[in-house]
């Protein structure tokens, strides 16, 4: 009875600890674009089977992707001290665990896209999940200096994945809003970099700031929010989007261009923490606008 007792006791501390395996946060984000893509690839509202099971079919995969990327980078996490509080480098869960959860996880996502939504979503799902789990984990992010801007392809497919779970189809829409989140990613993840770059260092791994220094790193910072300024206006040009976008996009760019422009000229640690965190902000208030515009001009 004490070994029951004791079991139940640390159930929730257990499932806790898969659950950040998923890295929830990261998690979130994804889905929030993945549903603005079931949303603005319809005129009126998503069928709801199709927003439930592609919704849960994609978190789902986007957590066991998580899951598969803290395996294969346990040791790395281990090393910086903005990962080694995951689970497996505190040894809360062990590979096989890991390996068991993530592969559970994928499969029952992948299933319930490919019966309850379509096999297109089911594909496009999957390659993404490779796409990050193996082409960038494995391969790009422990080798080249350009791991965020190449496997950031893995990370902007969210909102196509919902567009195709609607529809059944990518069209030019869809990718534009993959282009936003692609041009977004590197000076997002660069602002952190800057701030972590030691650790990155300790650990090996080439970010930019490692491989090309920080004023280099932060030049491009700048560079990549400029374009991702003019890539958030083509909306708006294209017919997609109506004045509400274009106004809620031109003041939130112009909020990240202030933050690029101190990262560039007048650096601090400080800067490149408040920029990371404002890019993350910014990416859900930019896909927000863009949704409650959708169905201003509907």
């Amino acid at each position: 009875m004490k070994v029951l007792a004791l079991a139940l006791q640390s159930s929730p501390h257990r499932l806790r600890q898969y659950f950040l395996l998923t890295k929830p946060r990261v998690v979130s984000l994804i889905v929030f674009c993945a549903v603005i893509g079931m949303f603005l690839a319809v005129p009126g509202m998503v069928p709801w089977r199709i927003l439930l099971a592609g919704t849960i079919g994609i978190a789902l995969v986007a957590g066991a992707a998580a899951a598969a990327n803290c395996l294969i980078e346990q040791k790395i996490d281990a090393l910086m001290a903005r990962t080694r509080g995951r689970p497996l480098p505190l040894g809360e869960v062990n590979s096989l665990e890991t390996v068991m959860f993530s592969g559970a996880l994928g499969g029952a996502g992948l299933f319930l896209l490919y019966t309850l939504v379509n096999p297109f979503t089911m594909w496009l799902t999957f390659a993404t999940f490779v796409g990050y789990a193996v082409i960038y984990t494995v391969f790009l992010k422990p080798n080249t200096s350009q791991n965020i801007v190449i496997g950031g392809a893995s990370g902007a497919m969210p909102p196509v994945l919902g567009w195709a779970a609607v529809t059944g189809d990518a069209p030019g829409e869809a990718w534009l809003l993959f282009l936003i989140i692609f041009v977004w990613t590197p000076p997002h993840f660069w602002a952190l970099a800057l701030y972590r770059t030691k650790e990155y260092a300790a650990a090996g791994i080439p970010m930019l700031p490692v491989t090309h220094g920080a004023e280099y790193t932060r030049r491009h910072v700048f560079l990549y929010t400029v374009g991702l300024t003019l890539v958030t206006l083509v909306p708006y040009v294209i017919g997609m989007s109506g004045g509400f976008y274009l106004t809620c996009a031109v003041l939130l760019d112009a909020v990240f261009l202030g933050y690029a422009w101190l990262i560039w000229r007048d650096y601090s640690d400080v800067v490149a923490r408040l920029t990371f965190r404002w890019s993350i902000i910014y990416l859900a208030l930019l896909f927000l606008a863009l949704l409650i515009d959708h169905y201003l001009i509907a």
